[in-house]
């Protein structure tokens, strides 16, 4: 008879070895899977089974909807105009173009949804504006890099939905509404901190527009911004679901980018899609892999060992909670944040939603908010290797200059983490539970 310790240690043995050694992490998760069901004698079409019905749900449809909506909108001339359009509201102050770097991931993170697809656009055009202007090198990347998380915590955003899924069903509108206030707390406290140091580098301000070239920018800029007011107005009214909220969005950034705004030719979404795919048959996999994964942990009883091991360390919250967060902030320095969603959720939601009675969409924001932070830290984070790309810079030096901010972005994850109300307020009143 199989040893169900044995099978335990090479499910998660083989799948950090083949981590170790830098292969794919769905690639990774499915073979440690496949080893692991041959050693307990389950057939392998069972493992497969699991990864079809993985990608079979409803709601992961909205996914691509997603995707290809902050995909048109990234290359049709919104990055520009938001950029701006932030100019506008906050650039006449010291180190308004800084300010302007915070402000403009704010807007565009509500319609991308995408850490990296914010670095890569708005990125693409502040960062050189920066260095022109006299910011340092270091200083304009890690702040595009940081500012960037703001993508995947105002809403909307597919990690949300992966989340969604994970968690069995978490209201995926009562999830975009917890994501407001918190990754709106993020950009403030990274304008705090570069105002300071905007006053002690005497970085400049930005000219200031007359009420006629504001308003002109602010209309301009103000079709591509109701993107986002379109999805969460729907979802939060009832209107639309959430896939059907995203379908609705892919068709208003296609007639705006290519029959409004009209700066790319209409061939130019042949390359949409063909990114939008690239993009999509990556997330797709690793939830076909990360569902077969975690069938098998189910399998060995794994989310319950971890519940058992968690509550024997402590049984207060707060111990929990700390050690929680310490724990996703190593594994985001080593991961990606999708398959860690899809790992670690089944994981750690019976601690604390079930044994702890904390809020599910508490749970996820603050776990989607420790993530975000992993997307910003070497050795794997996307959202840096983009940034220190576009800047023609070392990882080294942006590492220096990134810590001050990550010292911000933590003390952002304490608040939501041990304040619920920071999250949880705008979902209750909005969307209250019947």
């Amino acid at each position: 008879m199989p040893d169900l310790n044995l099978a335990v240690a090479l499910l998660l043995g083989s799948f950090i070895v083949l981590l170790l050694l830098q292969v794919p992490i769905s690639i990774a998760l499915i073979v440690a899977s496949l080893g692991t069901a041959v050693y307990l004698g389950i057939p392998l079409l069972a493992v497969v089974q699991q990864m079809v019905q993985g990608v079979r749900s409803f709601s992961l449809l909205a996914i691509p909807f997603f995707i290809l909506a902050g995909e048109i909108m990234g290359q049709g001339g919104i990055s520009h105009r938001i950029l701006l359009f932030a100019n506008v509201l906050v650039g006449r102050v010291r180190g308004g173009l800084a300010q302007v770097n915070c402000l403009d991931s704010m807007f565009f993170g509500g319609i991308s949804g995408s850490a990296v697809a914010d670095v890569s656009s708005i990125g693409a055009l502040i960062i050189p504006m920066m260095k022109e202007k006299g910011y340092d090198d270091d200083f304009s990347v890690a702040l595009t890099v940081t500012s960037s998380c703001q993508g995947v915590i105002i809403p909307p955003s597919h990690n949300m939905i992966i989340y969604s899924l994970a968690a069995g069903g978490v209201s995926v509108g009562r999830l975009f509404l917890g994501g407001f206030v918190p990754g709106i707390l993020l950009g403030v406290s990274l304008m705090i901190l570069c105002g300071y140091y905007a006053i002690r580098r005497n970085y400049p301000k930005e000219r200031k527009y007359t009420l006629r070239e504001a308003l002109a920018i602010s209309k301009d800029a103000f079709l591509g911004l109701f993107t986002a007011v379109l999805i969460m107005g729907g979802v939060v009214s009832g209107v639309f679901t959430a896939t059907e909220s995203a379908a609705v969005a892919v068709v208003y950034a296609f007639v705006i980018t290519f029959f409004v705004y009209r700066e790319i030719p209409l061939r130019a979404m042949k390359g949409i899609l063909y990114n939008s795919l690239k993009t999509l048959s990556m997330v797709m996999a690793l939830i076909a892999s990360a569902s077969a994964f975690g069938w098998m942990m189910a399998y060995l009883r794994i989310p319950a060992r971890a519940t058992e091991l968690l509550l024997s360390i402590s049984g207060d919250k707060t111990v929990l909670l700390i050690l929680v967060n310490i724990l996703l902030l190593l594994l985001g320095m080593i991961m990606d944040m999708a398959p860690l969603i899809l790992i670690t959720t089944p994981i750690l939601y019976p601690v604390f939603v079930g044994a702890l009675g904390m809020s599910p969409v508490h749970f996820g924001i603050m776990l989607i908010l420790n993530l975000a932070i992993g997307l910003t830290t070497p050795p794997v984070g996307s959202a840096l290797f983009v940034g220190c790309a576009i800047g023609k810079i070392r990882m080294e030096q942006v590492t220096r200059a990134l810590l001050p901010m990550w010292g911000v972005m933590v003390i952002v994850l304490a608040l939501v983490t041990f304040i619920p109300e920071i999250t949880m307020f705008v979902p209750n009143l909005v969307m209250p539970q019947r």
